[in-house]
């Protein structure tokens, strides 16, 4: 679901201006979540950890978000959370209604 994420060569970007460095901590946090495995998921804590860490990188695109509260966020920035929200919410109902899962 998050792979785009995982192609991105996140050293080689350099960020110019603000919004510069605020894209490539949402690239990060898609990196982070492209590492999620929904389909692995088999115990109750299994399930309790993956939504922890989609719940932990919603609020950190929020706190991202945050930093242009005062400035003008360009539209690329506010598309790109929007979208990793919009992922970050289709993941959460995959996990908490995966279908035949039986959890342990």
């Amino acid at each position: 679901m998050f792979s785009a994420f995982s192609g991105i060569d996140y050293d080689s970007i350099r960020p110019r201006t603000p919004v510069d460095a605020a894209m490539k901590r949402l690239d990060g946090i898609g990196q982070v979540l492209s590492g999620l495995d929904i389909s692995a998921i088999k115990t109750q804590d299994d399930m309790a950890r993956a939504l922890w860490t989609l719940d932990a990188a919603n609020k950190c695109i929020r706190a991202v978000l945050a930093e242009f509260r005062t400035q003008p966020a360009t539209e690329q920035l506010v598309r790109k959370s929007r979208n990793l929200m919009d992922l970050i919410e289709r993941a959460r109902d995959e996990v908490t209604s995966y279908p035949g899962r039986t959890l342990s």
